[in-house]
């Protein structure tokens, strides 16, 4: 259990079975509605689609459910081979938009939990292998990791925060599914940027002064850090990465790129930040326990 979330095989079994029949809803509701089949499916013709997505879908997530194993990648491959056709077919179409977002998610979350049924448990530790293992920084001086943290900011800033997001809002915009953002709402996505964008340099800064460290997890802070901003949060960088992110959906007047925001926090929350406070708790032993136990994680405490 990471993070309050439980990220076993019968969860991931219990998610194969609701996806079952979600699947089985859909295909109703396409057989049943012409709004239901224009808006997930388009043009595409509906009976040999049909005739493959339900045995190598809804079928295959049935017996995952079950406790067959082996189905799990029939269901996940299908499921990551469907989306790959619908994102291409909405974006050279601009119709069935919603398919291909619905169909992007099935697939994300058909592989995690494949990958957790197969497994026979959730091997987090893969994310944070090879060059993203925790480490300490080296002994290299404030300038070199100054200019290390600089680098950090910047790709993931463009990255992160410039290319994913215009690439999701232009294809929200492809596909249809764009609604329309007050102005002033646009006006609050810029501030908060602003806000958020210091808060993110405030951190990164008390890491190197205090930490003689980074935000990476290679080049992690050789001491730890509870000043700055990190007296009213354990994580800053993290909040205000993801309360970017969330200012440039509200910019870009994006509901998709919001939504890509905060499936970032779930990730990191769920998957990540278990392992880093485990290697801090190595680390730092008694002193980083009481700092847990007296700053929340993500709301900060004002007294």
């Amino acid at each position: 259990m990471l993070a309050g979330l439980p990220i076993t095989p019968a969860t991931a079994r219990a998610y194969f079975a609701a996806q079952s029949l979600a699947g089985a809803a859909w295909w109703i509701g396409v057989f049943a509605s012409d709004a239901v089949r224009v808006a997930t499916l388009g043009e595409l013709p509906v009976l040999p689609i049909a005739a493959a997505d339900v045995p190598l879908f809804l079928v295959s997530s049935a017996l995952v459910a079950s406790g067959v194993r082996w189905a799990a990648g029939v269901a996940a491959g299908w499921a990551t081979l469907v989306a790959a056709g619908m994102i291409v077919y909405a974006t050279l179409t601009g119709s069935a938009g919603w398919g291909a977002l619905l169909m992007t998610a099935a697939a994300g979350a058909s592989l995690v939990a494949g990958i957790v049924v197969v497994c026979g448990r959730a091997p987090v530790e893969w994310i944070v292998t090879g060059p993203f293992a925790f480490r300490s920084a080296a002994a290299e001086g404030r300038t070199r990791l100054a200019a290390r943290i600089v680098r950090q900011m910047v790709l993931f800033w463009v990255l992160f925060l410039g290319v994913l997001p215009a690439a999701i809002a232009a294809l929200e915009s492809r596909w249809l599914l764009s609604i329309p953002f007050p102005v002033a709402v646009r006006i609050v996505g810029g501030a908060l940027f602003v806000v958020t964008g210091a808060l993110g340099i405030w951190s990164a800064v008390s890491m190197l002064v205090v930490g003689e460290g980074t935000p990476l997890p290679s080049h992690m802070a050789r001491r730890l850090v509870i000043t700055g901003p990190y007296r009213f949060v354990r994580n800053p960088m993290a909040v205000a990465g993801i309360a970017q992110g969330v200012a440039v959906g509200l910019a870009l007047g994006s509901w998709l790129v919001i939504a890509y925001a905060l499936c970032g926090s779930l990730i990191w929350n769920t998957l990540v930040r278990p392992q880093e406070e485990a290697d801090l708790a190595a680390r730092f032993g008694a002193e980083f326990e009481e700092y847990r136990t007296s700053v929340p994680c993500w709301v900060p405490r004002l007294r």
